[in-house]
């Protein structure tokens, strides 16, 4: 059986959150957080330390934990958590990051405020449910992600819809080798698109 980080009280949080009501649900797309084998896999795209990254969708902040271990700096971490209860647990457990509690599509909005001019984006890691969302607000969030990353940056994605590697709004980027993490439950698909 797959490893999934978090503790308990992680795991409840979660499930209240996904539970909470129908439009959550859709935007959570998860019942329990990421895998270790998950979270190695997005984070193995990672910029050079002193650009930023914008994760969107930290949840209870396994891949958080996982983007720092690996060698970003706490001040080039960006999270944006549309749930309240889930940005305070992720701000609390890493105070050293931003964490904006908001929406992903004013992405452009959160760099042009919390990005420092001459500073670059290196990186988008995403948890978001991209195949949950209506078409257009994933084109609308894959134009921003677009838009913010500098050229040859990376917006990795990962969905439990592991049948193809295509992502609504991917035509934006160029694609690059996927991984399958047979080892999360259930098994997750990471994509890479490139600016």
């Amino acid at each position: 059986m797959a490893k999934q980080s978090g503790s308990p009280g992680d795991y409840a949080l979660f499930l209240y959150e996904w539970l909470r009501d129908g439009k959550r649900r859709k935007r959570i797309g998860a019942v329990a957080p990421s895998s270790p084998g998950l979270c190695r896999a997005m984070t193995d795209w990672l910029p050079d330390p002193d650009e930023f990254v914008i994760e969107l969708g930290p949840g209870t902040g396994v891949v958080t934990k996982t983007i720092l271990d690996r060698g970003v700096r706490p001040d080039r971490l960006i999270s944006i958590e549309m749930s309240p209860q889930l940005a305070d647990m992720v701000q609390k457990r890493f105070p050293a990051i931003r964490v904006v509690n908001g929406d992903a599509c004013k992405l452009g909005e959160y760099v042009r405020e919390f990005v420092p001019r001459g500073k670059t984006v290196g990186a988008v890691i995403s948890s978001l449910p991209l195949r949950n969302f209506p078409v257009d607000l994933a084109e609308t969030l894959a134009q921003q992600i677009h838009s913010v990353l500098r050229p040859k940056g990376r917006w990795v994605q990962f969905s439990y819809r592991i049948s193809t590697n295509r992502h609504c709004g991917d035509h934006h980027f160029k694609a690059l080798p996927s991984k399958i993490v047979w080892l999360n439950i259930p098994p997750a698909r990471v994509s890479v698109f490139q600016k």
